[in-house]
């Protein structure tokens, strides 16, 4: 049997390995047939040649990331483990760049390959499209760069938008005014804004419109100047919505358009403006899609198990 012995330099064995050693557990889960010891600031793992090898491979990748990026957790683990683990660390300096500098010094950041994609495309692109699951970070990377483009002045304003689809709750029997019936259902646009905008600073830009959030009726028969707009829930716009929204684009104006495709909230009868537009819209130039998957979820570990288990019996039916 072959040995392999790895010797921790300039990184806390305790950091890295995680705590009670789950960072470990999760090697040894990936590598059933290695034994693997871990002790001090030393790994040492035993097994066949070609095994040990490729398990090296991947430690250099785990190494690399937490000096990045100075920690590990499940979900790059994971990453680096199961994907092309190169193309997990792989991104120019200006994609892996700081978004943000958020509320209490937050640092927001593309976290994944296809969100950092996703801010190439977009500053390669003034219409981006970003299609995946949920959890997969399509949203709030959207709003992170279009505070991004806020704050280094490249836009006057911020527009975010949503089709006003009910999934299964009837929007008539909230209480309140059109804006109090809407604001919940635009939560987590303001969620995101609050992690980077400071609370006095954001009402102060909504109240002036240099934030706006609306639904997407509030769209109709404006031409969208020097703003960054965001189409989100993009799955729930019928063919009109999504032609009026796209025919919105002004000078010196950016789209992002997300959706789940896996998660319609029409009426059968009524086919996805997303699903059409990706379609119709493919060959043009200065148009990119950035298609994000289970890899990019960086909510809650149970939330990618959940997708793996609905794709199971959604593609059975």
């Amino acid at each position: 049997m072959n040995e392999l012995i790895i010797e921790l330099t300039d990184i806390s064995p305790r950091e890295f390995f995680g705590q009670n050693n789950e960072n470990i557990d999760l090697l040894k889960k990936h590598f059933p047939k290695l034994k693997i010891v871990a002790r001090g600031n030393k790994i040492k793992v035993y097994g066949d040649e070609d095994l040990l090898d490729e398990f090296d491979r991947r430690f250099d990748l785990l190494t690399a990331h937490y000096a990045k990026y100075n920690k590990l957790d499940e979900n790059s683990i994971e990453r680096l483990l199961a994907s092309n683990g190169q193309d997990v660390l792989e991104s120019s300096e200006i994609s892996g760049e700081v978004l943000v500098h958020g509320v209490s010094g937050r640092l927001i950041k593309a976290q994944t390959v296809n969100q950092r994609r996703l801010v190439d495309a977009a500053r390669n692109n003034d219409m981006v499209f970003a299609v995946g699951p949920a959890g997969t970070g399509k949203t709030y990377t959207g709003v992170a760069l279009a505070v991004k483009a806020l704050k280094e002045k490249q836009v006057k304003r911020i527009i975010l938008t949503r089709p006003a689809v009910e999934a299964g709750e009837n929007l008539g029997f909230l209480p309140g005014d059109l804006k109090e019936k809407l604001d919940p259902y635009m939560q987590p646009l303001y969620d995101a804004l609050r992690d980077m905008i400071a609370p006095e600073k954001l009402a102060h830009y909504i109240e002036n419109g240099t934030i706006q959030i609306a639904p997407m009726a509030f769209m109709r028969g404006r031409t969208l100047d020097n703003a960054f707009v965001i189409l989100d829930e993009a799955q729930n716009t019928t063919h009109a919505q999504m032609k009026m929204f796209l025919t919105r684009m002004g000078k010196n104006a950016k789209f992002l358009i997300n959706g789940d495709p896996g998660q319609i909230d029409l009426p059968r009868r009524l086919i996805s403006g997303l699903k059409e537009a990706l379609l119709v819209l493919q060959n043009i130039e200065g148009i990119e899609v950035i298609y994000l998957d289970d890899k990019d979820v960086i909510r809650h570990k149970l939330v990618k198990k959940v997708i793996e288990a609905y794709k199971g019996i959604e593609h059975n039916n």
